[in-house]
């Protein structure tokens, strides 16, 4: 595990992460306000090197997104106030509707951390839980490669308080929250991988034209 991800990992929300906890999960970095922890991979049929997710997040239709999941709402890009990329993703957790603000961290070709502090607004209220979605691809041989989406969820200050206010075990919303996630991310990764190849081979073909 890299100092310098434990670094910027730490650096997201410094305030919320004060007196947490905070181990090591095969390359990943956790604390005790984990909600779900999900990494779910998929074969793309195309050489890395014409694979470039950041290029493919930040040009999704809104139309692409919505069918790689039954879940998915709308997608769109926007930026921050300060410059940064942004991308907007609208989707449904479990029976919660969930609206993210991915602010892209790293944007690069075969790796994409976004964080988010979403909002999430169920029958009981709304509240706002931070999300790390980290996509990364890596070369199997010259023809294909593997794809990886990681989805990392972690209560707020705002979501802690909602659960004691509606008398919410923490431990009953993170049992939730962790099936919901495992099998929404079961879903959409094999078809963001497909995405992101059919993206890749056009590419290719269009560069040999």
């Amino acid at each position: 595990m890299s100092n310098v991800w434990l670094a910027e990992t730490l650096a997201i929300a410094p305030a919320q992460f004060a007196g947490f906890k905070i181990v090591a999960l095969g390359n990943y970095v956790t604390n005790d306000r984990t909600l779900s922890l999900s990494t779910v991979t998929a074969t793309i049929h195309a050489p890395i090197e014409n694979v470039e997710i950041a290029d493919w997040l930040f040009n999704l239709p809104d139309a692409e997104y919505q069918r790689c999941s039954h879940a998915h709402i709308a997608a769109g890009s926007t930026t921050t106030d300060d410059g940064r990329p942004m991308s907007i993703n609208v989707e449904t957790i479990g029976d919660a509707l969930m609206i993210q603000h991915y602010v892209a961290e790293i944007r690069e070709p075969h790796l994409c951390r976004m964080v988010s502090i979403s909002d999430a607004i169920t029958e009981a209220g709304r509240n706002k839980v931070q999300v790390v979605w980290e996509l990364g691809a890596k070369k199997i041989d010259d023809n294909t490669c593997e794809y990886s989406n990681h989805i990392h969820a972690s209560a707020t200050d705002e979501f802690l308080t909602f659960l004691k206010q509606h008398n919410i075990p923490f431990e009953t919303a993170k049992e939730a929250r962790q099936q919901a996630s495992d099998v929404h991310n079961r879903e959409e990764t094999p078809n963001f991988a497909k995405s992101i190849e059919r993206r890749a081979l056009g590419k290719a073909r269009a560069a040999r034209q």
